[in-house]
């Protein structure tokens, strides 16, 4: 069966369906758990309350046959080139497989670097959990500065307030990424310069934002310290060695990043090191042994019983033929707040492209607009357009079996929540002609993922779990996931315009942004 083919059955298919509510297919379907109930490691995912049938999955699962689904995943695995137009390979499952696992990247053997590079930050840490890594006054640091942007930043940021429970004593983590300095300046207000490191993180060691603000820290600690203070007070994760050592950074401070790990998948990496540091020891393990085990399903699991590829299916369905534009993301948890900002970034950056991988315009999208914040907060924002907006919205909402915060009469609250949202979204209320303001059509998509506990292995295959729905989406749309062209554009326009600011200069701009510079720069 040709795509084509399979794609005209699919868009019949969602017509067919437009007629049937999500409540008729739970009653009519009697294996539709077992069809759309789905255990991997660490959680168990619901569904069921998606707007598949049987049919419908047949011929997703078809698809993903014909655009060698699976394939693409081994070859990933395998270190090929998947990265086509920056000549790469993807190889963020060897950061947290077991000591790399004789992991390859086009040919070369990269097991050997990973469980070095991995090595160096647990003894790093221990030393720095231990109170062994001293300033240059002779006093333990007790407190890390984290400083990057978006991949460099979120993955860490989000589990570092996620994993609150597992922190290490004694050391603290705090992070600035945005170059309104108000950022750099509130991480560093209240620091002992003598016990505090700076952690750059940049792989060219150009980003401007990133750049920015370690210049703001480097000028704080030689205020405090004198000179000779970042070779003891500043540690880099980079791949530009002449840039750190002008910098000022010593060797030992300097951690790897590898051009065959893409930002927003660079977590597991010594990108993570201010994470497993601020964590006790062995948490950043588990970690990464929830990622593996996740990493182990998604590659070893056929596609129907495969919870991200099955994910993927199902949200390329919601995309491309249910017309479903935007997807709420809901973790029924304070601790993961930052949750959807770190997967706007992972699908959206990955995904949101008009291009396919072999340059010819995409005829299908691969990412919708995702949104969302920590439930209950988030049924008081904007879950009143979620149950009677025009235009429906897909949710994933995350909750977690067991109660960690001593409190279980308010755990199971917030769980009886999350499941009533799904519920009501799915079934509304029989319509009332004399208060329509108080009907709700029902007949919502949402999918439940079930934790088994808000742990570092749970969340490293949940975040696994999205990895591999984000890619799997792509390739079903023929769309590179692992560049990130769309950036750059924004960054060349922002330099040309800060030399225009600082020369008052609007010669060959539009009316607007020359408008625009003259009010910015008129003297007060």
């Amino acid at each position: 069966m040709s795509e084509k083919s399979i794609i005209g059955e699919l868009s019949d298919l969602a017509a067919r369906l437009s007629t049937h509510t999500l409540v008729s297919l739970l009653s009519d379907e009697s294996q539709r758990m077992a069809h759309l109930g789905i255990q991997a490691p660490g959680i168990f995912a619901d569904f069921s309350k998606q707007k598949v049938d049987n049919e419908t999955l047949e011929c997703l699962l078809k698809l993903a046959e014909v655009r060698n689904l699976t394939g693409f995943f081994a070859a990933m695995a395998a270190g090929d080139v998947v990265n086509t137009s920056e000549s790469r390979a993807a190889q963020h499952m060897a950061l947290r497989a077991p000591d790399g696992a004789g992991a390859m990247a086009l040919g070369k053997n990269i097991s050997k670097s990973v469980k070095a590079e991995r090595t160096k930050m647990r003894a790093f840490t221990n030393k720095l959990r231990a109170g062994e890594v001293k300033g240059i006054t002779g006093r333990p640091i007790s407190t890390l500065v984290h400083i990057g942007i978006g991949g460099s930043d979120l993955g860490p940021r989000l589990l570092a307030q996620a994993l609150h429970r597992h922190k290490a004593p004694g050391i603290t983590v705090r992070f600035a990424a945005n170059l309104d300095a108000a950022d750099i300046n509130d991480a560093l207000e209240g620091c002992d310069p003598e016990a505090t490191m700076i952690v750059v993180v940049s792989k060219t060691f150009s980003t401007r934002e990133t750049l920015a603000n370690a210049n703001v820290a480097r000028a704080w600690l030689v205020q405090h310290l004198g000179a000779d203070a970042p070779a003891k007070h500043i540690a880099a994760i980079s791949s530009n060695l002449e840039a750190i050592k002008a910098f000022g950074i010593n060797e030992d401070n300097v951690f790897a990043m590898y051009d065959w790990v893409g930002g927003r998948y660079s977590l597991w990496s010594a990108v993570g090191v201010s994470l497993m540091a601020g964590l006790s020891g062995g948490a950043f393990d588990e970690l990464l042994a929830g990622a593996a085990a996740m990493d182990a399903h998604a590659l070893n699991t056929p596609v129907h019983a495969n919870a991200p590829l099955l994910s993927a299916l199902i949200q390329f369905w919601n995309r491309n033929f249910l017309g479903l534009q935007a997807r709420a993301i809901i973790p029924y948890a304070t601790r993961l707040a930052l949750l959807p900002s770190y997967l706007q970034q992972l699908i959206m950056e990955s995904n949101g492209k008009s291009v396919k991988a072999d340059g010819t315009p995409a005829t299908l999208a691969a990412s919708p607009v995702i949104f969302g914040t920590e439930g209950t907060n988030a049924q008081h924002a904007f879950f009143q357009q979620l149950h009677q907006g025009p235009v429906p919205v897909p949710v994933d909402f995350i909750g977690f079996v067991r109660d960690q915060e001593h409190n279980p009469a308010q755990h199971k609250g917030v769980l009886a929540n999350m499941l009533a949202q799904s519920r009501a979204l799915m079934t509304g209320t029989p319509e009332n002609p004399a208060e329509p303001h108080k009907n709700f059509p029902g007949n919502r998509p949402s999918t439940i993922l079930l934790l088994d506990e808000l742990s570092p292995f749970c969340l490293g295959a949940l975040l696994a779990f999205y990895e591999h729905e984000t890619v799997a989406q792509a390739v079903l749309c023929g769309i590179n996931p692992f560049d990130q062209w769309g950036v750059e554009l924004g960054k060349h326009v922002a330099l040309d315009l800060q030399d225009r600011l600082e020369n008052t200069d609007t010669d060959g701009m539009d009316p607007s942004t020359a408008t625009l510079i003259k009010r910015i720069t008129k003297p007060s």
